[in-house]
Order: C-alpha cells, then sequence, then structure tokens
C-alpha cells in the first residue's frame, strides 16, 4: 500500500501549482508532488515497481494516492523518468580503444546509459557478433577527429549497415564523413540519429550533443520496446533515463548553488564540486561534477579528453540483485577478512534470490547496511581512481581527483529509508577511506537524500530551473525545521 508523506502545511497554501514527478525504478517506484508556485516540495509517495504486471500499475497505485490527498494536482502535467527493465543499455563502437572508444564511453556514462560493450578498431564478423549478443538497446558509433581518419568509422558503418542490427544507432564520429555514413545506415533501414563529434579534436571531449541524441533515441525508441507497459501511455510520460536527469540535477546544484550552501568559507567563491552516491539494487553509480583546477589543468596525455561533469556506473555492485558481486569486489579491495567475506555471502546471496526482500530484523538491516557501505567504498574507489585501459599493467585512465570535493549526497533506497543519523553514518565511514590512495574527498559535507529531491529536480531543470534550485536547496541541503519532520 502506498503511503503519502506530506512535508508542506495545506492550510497555508494558496494558490498552489502542483506538478507531480515520478521515478520508475527497477525496485521502487517514488513520486514526489512539487508546487512550481512556491518550490516547495509538498509530499512523496513510494510503492514496489510492479515489473511483473505492468509498471503502470504501481506508478497509478502511488498517482491515485496523490489524487486522493490532493486533488488539485493535475495529473495530465505528470513528468516520469525510469531506470526499470535494467535502464538504458549502451554500446560503443569507435577507432581505437584508448582514443574515440573510450571517449564515446564516458559520454555513453554521462547520458544515463549503462555501457555494455566496447568495440574499437574495424569491426569484422566475430566483433559484430559479440556487439550483437551484449544486447544493446542503442550503439554509440563514434570515431576519427573531425578532419582526420574517415576510413575505420565508414567501414564500421558499412558493418552495422549490413548486420542484424535492429536498434537505434547515433552517430557521433567525424563531421566530415557525416551525412555519407548516416546514408549508408539508413539505406539499410537503420535507425539512426547524426550529432555533432564526441572527439572533435584530441584531447577534447564534446559530450552534450551525443548525450541529447542518446536521451532523444531513449525516449522515441528505447521505453516502449522494454515492453515495461502495453500501454503507450507509459512512453508519452517517460522524459529520460533516471541517471540522465540526476547528472542534470547534479550539475544545476553545482551552477547554481552558491558555495556557503555546502558550507565551505573558503572556496573563494566557486562551488568546489559535488559527489552523489547512488546505492541501487542493480549498480552503484557515482556521479561527480567538478571545477576545472586553471592552475592544474586535465593531463594532455588522456588524450579520450576529460569529462568534468561525469558518471559510473558499477554493474557488479548492488545491494540486491547483485549483492554477491560486492562481497566478490570487497575481498579484492581487501576491505573484508575471510571470516566476515563467508558470512556476508549467505546474506548477499538471500538477497539476490529474493530482491525484494525488506530486512527487519536487526541481523538483516546490519547486512543491508555492511553491503551498502561497502558498495559505496568501492564504487568511490573505481571513480576516483578510473580504469586500466588495456594489460594489467597499463596506467589507469578517466580518475578523478575529488580531494577538493566538499558535499557527498548519498541516495538509494538502503540509505533513504535508514535513519537519517545511520544514513549519515554509512556515508561518511564509506568517504572516509583513504586506504587505497586514491584522492577522495578530505573534508565534505554529507547529506543524504531522503526525499527524492534529485530526481524530481532534473525533470524540473529544463522548464522550471529556479523551481529545481529551490527544491534542492530547501529539501535537500538546508537542515529541516523538527516541527516540519515527519
Amino acid at each position: 500500500m502506498t503511503q503519502v508523506r506530506p512535508y508542506a502545511d495545506p492550510a497555508t497554501a494558496t494558490d498552489r501549482d502542483l506538478v507531480v514527478c515520478g521515478d520508475v525504478g527497477s525496485t521502487y517506484t517514488k513520486v514526489a508532488v512539487v508546487d512550481t508556485a512556491s518550490g516547495d516540495l509538498v509530499a512523496t509517495a513510494d510503492c514496489p515497481t510492479t515489473l511483473d504486471s505492468d509498471v503502470l500499475d504501481g506508478l497509478d497505485e502511488a498517482l491515485d494516492a496523490i489524487a486522493a490527498r490532493y486533488p488539485e494536482a493535475d495529473l495530465s502535467r505528470i513528468r516520469v523518468c525510469s531506470s526499470a527493465g535494467g535502464g538504458l543499455r549502451l554500446a560503443v563502437v569507435g577507432y581505437e580503444q584508448l582514443v574515440t572508444a573510450e571517449a564515446g564511453q564516458r559520454v555513453g556514462l554521462s547520458a544515463g546509459a549503462r555501457v555494455v560493450h566496447v568495440a574499437a578498431g574495424r569491426l569484422d564478423p566475430a566483433a559484430t557478433a559479440g556487439l550483437l549478443a551484449a544486447r544493446p538497446d542503442i550503439v554509440l558509433l563514434v570515431g576519427g577527429t573531425d578532419g582526420g581518419d574517415e576510413d575505420v568509422l565508414r567501414h564500421n558503418a558499412a558493418q552495422l549497415a549490413t548486420s542484424r542490427l535492429a536498434t537505434p544507432i547515433v552517430l557521433a564520429g567525424n563531421v566530415d564523413a557525416r551525412a555519407d555514413v548516416a546514408g549508408t545506415l539508413r539505406s539499410h533501414g537503420k535507425t539512426v540519429l547524426p550529432t555533432d563529434n564526441v572527439l572533435p579534436r584530441i584531447g577534447v571531449l564534446h559530450p552534450q550533443p551525443a548525450r541529447a541524441a542518446i536521451r532523444e533515441v531513449f525516449l522515441r525508441h528505447v521505453i516502449g520496446g522494454k515492453k515495461l507497459s502495453w500501454d503507450p501511455r507509459f512512453a508519452h510520460l517517460v522524459r529520460g533515463a533516471t541517471p540522465d536527469l540526476v547528472l542534470t540535477a547534479v550539475e544545476l546544484l553545482a551552477d547554481r548553488l552558491p558555495s556557503e550552501v555546502a558550507h565551505v568559507p573558503d572556496s573563494g567563491g566557486q562551488h568546489p564540486g559535488v559527489v552523489v552516491v547512488d546505492v541501487g539494487g542493480a549498480t552503484t553509480d557515482v556521479y561527480s561534477v567538478l571545477a576545472p583546477d586553471p592552475q592544474h589543468p586535465a593531463p594532455e596525455r588522456d588524450v579520450a579528453g576529460t569529462l568534468w561533469r561525469s558518471r559510473t556506473v558499477e554493474g557488479d555492485l548492488g545491494v540486491r540483485w547483485n549483492a554477491p558481486g560486492v562481497v566478490i569486489a570487497a575481498v579484492t579491495e581487501g576491505l573484508l577478512a575471510p571470516d566476515e567475506a563467508a558470512a556476508l555471502h549467505d546474506g548477499a546471496a538471500l538477497r539476490a534470490a529474493q530482491p525484494n526482500l525488506v530486512g527487519e530484523d536487526t541481523k538483516d538491516l546490519r547486512v543491508d547496511q555492511r553491503l551498502a557501505e561497502l558498495a559505496i567504498t568501492i564504487a568511490l574507489r573505481r571513480h576516483a581512481r578510473g580504469e586500466r585501459i588495456g594489460p594489467p599493467t597499463a596506467p589507469r585512465r578517466g580518475g578523478k581527483d575529488l580531494g577538493p570535493v566538499r558535499l557527498v549526497i548519498g541516495s538509494g533506497g538502503v540509505l533513504r529509508h535508514a535513519a537519517p543519523s545511520l544514513a549519515a553514518t554509512l556515508l561518511g565511514t564509506a568517504v572516509s577511506d583513504h586506504a587505497g590512495g586514491w584522492p577522495l574527498p578530505r573534508r565534505p559535507r554529507h547529506v543524504v537524500d531522503h526525499r527524492y529531491v534529485l530526481a524530481a529536480a532534473g525533470l524540473l531543470a529544463d522548464d522550471h530551473p529556479d523551481v529545481a534550485t529551490h527544491l534542492i536547496h530547501t529539501r535537500l541541503l538546508a537542515p529541516e525545521e523538527p516541527s516540519r519532520r515527519r
């Protein structure tokens, strides 16, 4: 049964303009009611996502509960994001592993996708078969800087054109070959959306056009194709993938909120950076928005470019479906002694077998909390140190210096449903991990998104940026008065 949690006092509300924002996740569907006249959060509600039937069943249940309490809310204006059904699966096809393929992978992650396959160089039948086996929802085809090599991009387009690939293709390679390559793909019946090059020149990453194109393809072709709902209404409601909208909210936070909100008096008037860690049942995502340091620019050796606004997805770290992956990764990272790993293994296996398990006794809650703490710790380590592209002796690339970050936000049901003090402790313990020597935040303020603010703010950011900013400021960052807590 859906429980509505009110935050604004109805007795003081006049001339309200209520907009409903929904986030359909793989485990829970969350709804937030926002008054766009005042920018205030009016209420929230959540219920289990109904993947076994139709995701609209759970969403409609939450909306019915909202409508019963707030009949003035215009449900025809609801805006929704979704990560149900495994989220957005993206394959990247690029020129070479260390340059355009890596650049495409970084852009795909920033677009809210889970990169399930990366192919570099000229596609042959075996490589094309591997791409098809990954079952992507979208293919991001990149290659060559503007005015540079065209041969590999043209070759790969020809291979994809004659393949059994049925998913849409976002074309974001050398612009000089764009028209011809798009024509080749379309002549064989492929759906293609051309856009600007993700890597117009070496070391310069240009993610925005490709990110927008991926969102457009996701909305137009992917949501309906996942069969999450047989009702076409769902495809019309969804505005984007949840991770894409959350990153939009984090960007808005970093761009528009003053540094004093993060309680950082020595930031020189510039926001020192934001990190968000979202612990889910299947993955743990890390978002970071960092301010480029003019005194220490990005290393020139990072020829794939640097994303100052980025996201990484740890597909083996989840507190339900992929809970066993947390234990395995924690052992690899040296975070678990053998006896604790053995004890935690059984609890992780139970959660993978029963993803809807709700921990109620002390033992279950401790397992959930430990898994969350480990998932956050490992995900932050990986985000900060980057990935090793190539053999084990190759240098890591794509890492972030999170040392100057002063604001760390935790999200996800395991943190959201915990007591505020416990959630802050779990987040703080993980963020203070320096055992791996990675540049993690040194003196951050810790905040937990208990009220689904980030997804709602991302959904409102395009046409109500001031409302989204106020929502983040008042309901995420500013301490709430005890009299208003519920």
